[in-house]
């Protein structure tokens, strides 16, 4: 399939590029900036009133056509479920969750109807979006280049605002006229648009829906008021205000650099200098613009968030060609230029490189020349040992991997994602400890039901002690986590049907539970049918 982080076919482009001229505002461009899809991370300086709703479309019409978009961008290729990666998102997307309710931004019936969900893409380039039903994508690229959590969240908080100001819907109001599945698939079309201008099919595109892009951003009022409420929000969770200026000063840098003049919106809104001035004037205000709690947090370059941007710049380009380079991160002239911080962060690129490219000696080198660059910081030295667990994992060496997790490795899988999944594919290799694995991981999809990964590694993990009806069970579930009702439907029954040939040897809490399942999902299959 091609990726919609990417492009598309050109069949679906020229599906795309007839319904090109709705709605909604695209992102960055080619790399460009941070912006949103169905938005652009730009402002100009005001404190403004909140604009108001003004929208006819409810919250959960919003969100069923945000379930539509995400449908696709789950079965992308370049779709990424990197669990170190997303554990590192949530830390800082739900305490922008949280202040967001606190300061009332986030209204209950909103929390309640949308998803809330941040989708990772293997795209190097600096890129967030926003989407119908708060469904947010954020490019591996745009973790890679920003040099703190601060400026992430700046991102992801600006992002967030123009979810809960519900600036997309008012955009989609005005062209309410469009049949829903129009506008899914033009913002799906100019997702894939802005990414790849020189594909072979730009040609269609190009024209029609990069013509229509004035009427797609959002304007200019929302813009700042997205901004507002976002360094509101952002100073509220506990991040430093400094991190909006900086990363501002990373988005105009990009603009300056990419903007050939294929993609005039960039212009349109207002310029980075501006949205800069206005963060660094409400930064000087007597109580910083916001009554967060920021005291003592500083936007400055941390060695577990350098480290995470090394391991989102790996994976978003694993070439050979490009893995090898990390090599010479690591050198000894190229480490005498380098900070501290920046030599943990090559380090670690070097050691995930290696083990991509299946070099166990240099990636055993490179780890334990990690190990002794983060001794001292319990996050560092954290993110270094999960990173050893897969170098054993990839060596097959799955009892050193369970040793380095440790025996305490099952009560931190109940709060920590990484650790519960790369212990329970140690004790999958090993045939050893699997009631732990899957008491462990129903613990977990009964607190994450939508949690795919955790689904697959279950539905293996059944598999394995022959629990062949609760491992079917929970492949429907993964495909349930991914919005693919149909696809679930037809695994819930064929759960079904080994429930009725395995006879007295069924499990039948599990046949109940397959039964009630398969009755939602007729339902959810029976509305999206009548959707169309």
């Amino acid at each position: 399939m091609t990726p919609f982080f990417k492009q598309k076919s050109a069949l679906a482009l020229s599906v795309i590029a007839q319904a090109a001229i709705l709605i909604i505002a695209t992102c960055a461009a080619s790399g460009a900036t941070a912006q949103a899809s169905v938005e652009g991370v730009n402002t100009a300086n005001a404190t403004l009133p909140n604009l108001g709703d003004g929208t006819d479309m409810t919250p959960s019409s919003e969100r069923r056509l945000g379930d539509r978009i995400a449908r696709e961008l789950y079965r992308d290729p370049d779709y990424v479920d990197d669990a170190i990666l997303t554990e590192y998102v949530q830390g800082i997307w739900q305490p922008l969750l949280a202040a967001a309710r606190q300061r009332g931004d986030l209204t209950p019936e909103l929390d309640e109807a949308y998803a809330w969900e941040v989708l990772l893409g293997r795209d190097r380039t600096v890129n967030a979006f926003a989407l119908p039903g708060a469904y947010l994508g954020l490019h591996l690229g745009l973790v890679g280049v920003v040099t703190s959590r601060d400026e992430l969240a700046s991102v992801l908080a600006h992002e967030l605002s123009h979810v809960t100001q519900r600036h997309i819907a008012r955009r989609m109001t005005q062209q309410s006229q469009q049949a829903p599945w129009m506008i899914g698939a033009m913002i799906l079309g100019v997702l894939a648009a802005s990414k790849s201008p020189d594909a072979a099919n730009a040609m269609i595109v190009g024209g029609q829906a990069a013509g229509a892009q004035s009427q797609l951003n959002f304007s200019r009022d929302m813009e700042r008021e997205a901004d507002r409420v976002g360094f509101g929000v952002s100073t509220q969770a506990g991040f430093a205000p400094q991190g909006f200026v900086s990363m501002f000063g990373k988005l105009q840098q990009a603009s300056r650099l990419n903007d050939s003049g294929n993609f005039p919106y960039l212009r349109s809104h207002p310029l980075s200098t501006e949205r800069m001035a206005d963060m660094q004037s409400r930064i000087d205000l007597p109580d910083g613009g916001s009554p967060a709690p920021t005291a003592g947090r500083k936007n400055v370059p941390e060695v577990d968030h350098a480290m995470i941007s090394a391991r989102a710049r790996v994976l978003s380009n694993a070439t050979v060609d490009a893995l090898r380079t990390w090599s010479r991160e690591v050198d000894a002239d190229h480490r005498k230029r380098q900070s501290p911080v920046q030599q943990a962060a090559s380090l670690y690129g070097a050691t995930l490189a290696a083990v991509k490219l299946r070099d166990f000696t240099e990636a055993q080198v490179q780890w334990a020349r990690l190990g002794e660059q983060v001794r001292g910081d319990r996050a560092a030295e954290r993110l270094a040992r999960l990173l050893g667990v897969e170098l054993m994992l990839a060596k097959g060496d799955n009892v050193q991997a369970l040793q380095l997790l440790g025996s305490g490795a099952g009560m931190q899988a109940k709060s920590n994602r990484a650790e519960l999944f790369l212990a329970a594919q140690a004790r999958l290799a090993t045939n050893n400890g699997l009631d732990t694995v899957t008491q462990d991981l129903r613990v977990w999809v009964a607190e994450h039901p939508r949690d795919a990964q955790a689904w697959q590694l279950l539905s293996n993990a059944y598999a394995a002690q022959g629990r062949t009806l609760s491992s079917i069970r929970a492949q429907a579930e993964i495909n349930m986590a991914h919005l693919d009702y149909p696809a679930a439907l037809s695994r819930f029954k064929a759960a079904q049907e080994w429930a009725r040939r395995d006879g007295a040897g069924t499990d039948h809490f599990e046949a109940s539970i397959v039964d009630t399942r398969t009755r939602q999902v007729e339902l959810l299959v029976r509305e999206q049918a009548l959707e169309r």
